[in-house]
């Protein structure tokens, strides 16, 4: 059986700074595609396009663009790929005591502080906080070190004022528990991202974390706040979700592609899913992307 290693990614910023940032675009992809996690918070931008965002055991569908604050150790996937249709992803990283252990326990740091710990279930910002702090963040690559700094202090405390952001794992993620918890979570996240189009047995997933399959039933609930048929029955869905927005496909190939097996379940699911048909949905996106 092939073992899908978690990724812990180790994060080192540049010599003589705090923080991380990275830009990429056509010229320069984010290739880390895989499931990870670090112990960095990580501020995600992406101007324009759309596809799926992957947060912890939240799994949705984005357009227009993206900004997400992802929690230190909280495990996710790549916002952007090869057809997201983006024309740029802007990254900051650091660590919550970047600053040192006791800055951000200072009063006008109130807010910041607690923007960090609501970031621990991940973050989506939407409305026009998401353009406004964009064009901020993008203005951060014709910065000097210091003024990227400061403007990075003064993005956060305009994200800890802000009113339109949805927080994706809604009723918390114990995750950050313990490292091996980690390890295994990513396991089965990264082996469900490469195999949901197939079937996937309990007894298979559970032989790979070595626990039995009753342990894993409740393991998973507990971490995740959903069953994992339930984890991997919305992962299909929003992919569902994708195919219909990007692929000329007909709906029985959407279905069949994204790992369902029975049409009128597929049918069931995607309508209690998005709160409308796979032709509605479609049609619906095409109006707001046309």
């Amino acid at each position: 059986m092939i073992q899908h290693k978690p990724a812990f990614e180790a994060i080192a910023p540049d010599f003589g700074h705090s923080f991380t940032y990275q830009k990429f675009d056509e010229d320069r992809s984010n290739t880390n595609v895989r499931w990870h996690y670090h112990p960095e918070i990580e501020l995600v931008y992406v101007n324009g396009g759309s596809g799926k965002r992957q947060i912890g055991s939240h799994v949705s569908y984005y357009t227009d663009g993206d900004l997400i604050l992802i929690g230190s150790n909280l495990p996710h996937c790549g916002l952007t790929d090869k057809l997201t249709g983006n024309k740029s992803e802007t990254v900051v990283q650091m660590k919550a005591d970047f600053l040192g252990t006791d800055f951000f326990t200072i009063p006008e740091m109130k807010k910041i502080k607690a923007l960090f710990d609501l970031s621990k279930s991940g973050i989506a910002f939407h409305g026009d906080i998401k353009r406004q702090i964009g064009e901020k963040m993008e203005l951060l690559q014709h910065q000097t070190d210091f003024q990227r700094l400061l403007a990075i202090l003064n993005i956060l405390n305009e994200l800890g004022n802000a009113k339109d952001y949805k927080v994706l794992n809604a009723k918390g993620y114990s995750i950050t528990a313990e490292v091996k918890d980690n390890e295994r979570i990513n396991t089965v996240f990264n082996y469900v991202k490469n195999n949901f189009r197939e079937e996937l047995p309990l007894e298979v997933i559970a032989d790979m974390v070595s626990m039995t399959i009753p342990s894993f039933c409740r393991y998973f609930k507990k971490i995740t706040n959903k069953t994992f048929v339930q984890f991997v029955n919305e992962y299909r869905l929003v992919h569902a979700s994708k195919l219909l927005a990007e692929q000329p496909m007909s709906i029985t190939d959407v279905c069949f592609e994204s790992g369902f097996n029975n049409f009128s379940h597929f049918n069931k699911s995607f309508k209690a899913f998005t709160g409308h048909t796979a032709s509605e949905y479609r049609n619906q996106l095409k109006t707001v992307l046309s």
